[in-house]
């Protein structure tokens, strides 16, 4: 069975200043001593969750895109965030998923925060991204995308003997202090219900509105124990996932066997 070695990178963010949050993580991602293959960062990476997308949008050949290649290529890693990114006169909350050859998938986020206001700035996406490495499936998803367990739910057209859709599944936030309790039960409670392994990256700090973030980034496994789980401090933290543990958990429970058949809709 193979392994896979995950980079979760909590951190603080500049407000609106790309040069400076390209600079820092790119320090902090030229300073991870383990060998790791997937290294992720945190919602909208480059800004901070701005409501400002015709100030702060960039094309697909944009600077913070052309980062991502060059640091993917460089170090040699599948490196993964959202930005924020303009294409055919719509704004989109879009996870990049940047491969080290410089090919890349894109997953513009479903469900937007209303409650911010994100629905009256950002066009949402109606696609799910499920990148396969190393005989890995990985689904990633953004935020809010954690309150909907539908858009998630493994082999949503799925039969009893069809095999679960993914292994990981990858969250990248920037989740308020406030409503912490909610991401780590929901974290864990994806992970239990989809019998996966989960990865939640968030941010700490205050951001330009003032509103905390207290990390508590989370890796946990398909039966929802934690691995990892940071609050409030910066961190870097590297973690290889085995194959077979999943493999055996999902032998041992096979649960997702007896779930409802559903059709999801991908409708605009």
């Amino acid at each position: 069975m193979s392994s896979l070695t995950l980079t979760l990178i909590q951190t603080a963010l500049h407000w609106e200043n790309k040069q400076a949050n390209l600079a820092m993580l790119e320090e902090k991602i030229t300073g991870i001593k383990e060998r790791t293959e997937i290294v992720i960062l945190p919602e909208m990476f480059s800004t901070g969750f701005s409501m400002q997308p015709e100030r702060w949008a960039e094309k697909m050949d944009g600077p913070t895109i052309t980062w991502m290649r060059r640091m993917a290529q460089q170090q040699r890693i599948i490196l993964t965030g959202s930005v924020i990114i303009e294409e055919n006169g719509n704004y989109y909350n879009r996870l990049i998923w940047m491969l080290p050859t410089g090919d890349y998938g894109c997953y513009d986020k479903r469900h937007l925060f209303a409650y911010a206001g994100e629905h009256e700035h950002y066009t949402p996406g109606n696609k799910r991204l499920i990148a396969s490495v190393k005989g890995w499936k990985i689904n990633l998803q953004i935020c809010y995308d954690l309150r909907f367990p539908v858009w998630a739910r493994q082999s949503p057209e799925g039969t009893r003997d069809t095999a679960p859709e993914y292994d990981l599944l990858i969250y990248v936030a920037n989740w308020p202090e406030k409503r912490s309790l909610p991401w780590k039960t929901l974290l864990q409670a994806r992970a239990i219900e989809n019998q996966c392994f989960v990865a939640g990256v968030n941010r700490v700090g205050a951001d330009g509105n003032g509103f905390a973030h207290s990390g508590d980034s989370m890796l946990i496994d398909p039966l929802g124990n934690s691995i990892f789980h940071k609050q409030h401090d910066e961190a870097v933290a590297t973690f290889t996932l085995q194959k077979e543990n999943l493999e055996q958990v999902r032998a041992r429970f096979p649960f997702w066997k007896d779930g409802d058949t559903f059709i999801l809709s991908h409708g605009e």
